[in-house]
């Protein structure tokens, strides 16, 4: 995509990036390596905070939590755009979504759906991706969600 085509779907979508999220510990939001764009687990920061914390399925519902699974995604282009720009993205390769979970929740395929459907929307068939949704015991700040994603971008040069 073309930074008109990235800002004109973002414009469509009513999207608007967040800032990039300070990392809660020693390390990067973003790491490119060639033409790939890595990203740190990104957690459903708004305005720096999280809005709901717990466990999905007694704490936070399935329904909110795949709203915050898109937040993440959104923070997670944040932090690919500031180090390669969206423009440059290829396509999305995959994505690894993490759901706290109370023991009985099995659904955490259905909450990480939040992340790979804003993708799609994003970046339409560039956004088809691999991905793993797993349950996890606790995430960082008792966050109920946290996603990651690679991109392959146009090319390799800085």
């Amino acid at each position: 995509m073309t930074d008109t085509d990235i800002t004109s779907r973002l414009a469509e979508l009513g999207i608007t990036l967040p800032d990039v999220a300070t990392p809660a510990g020693a390390y990067v939001p973003a790491v490119r390596s060639g033409r790939n764009v890595y990203t740190a687990g990104q957690v459903p920061f708004v305005d720096g905070k999280l809005p709901l914390t717990g466990k999905v399925g007694t704490d936070v519902t399935p329904e909110d939590a795949k709203d915050l699974a898109r937040v993440c995604a959104l923070n997670a282009l944040a932090a690919v755009d500031s180090v390669a720009g969206l423009e440059r993205v290829v396509r999305v390769v995959k994505v690894t979504g993490f759901v706290a979970s109370a023991p009985d929740f099995t659904a955490q395929n259905v909450v990480i759906n939040g992340a790979s459907e804003l993708l799609g929307e994003v970046f339409k068939d560039a956004g088809v991706h691999a991905r793993s949704a797993i349950g996890v015991a606790v995430l960082p700040l008792d966050a109920p969600v946290e996603v990651e994603i690679q991109v392959e971008l146009t090319d390799a040069t800085q």
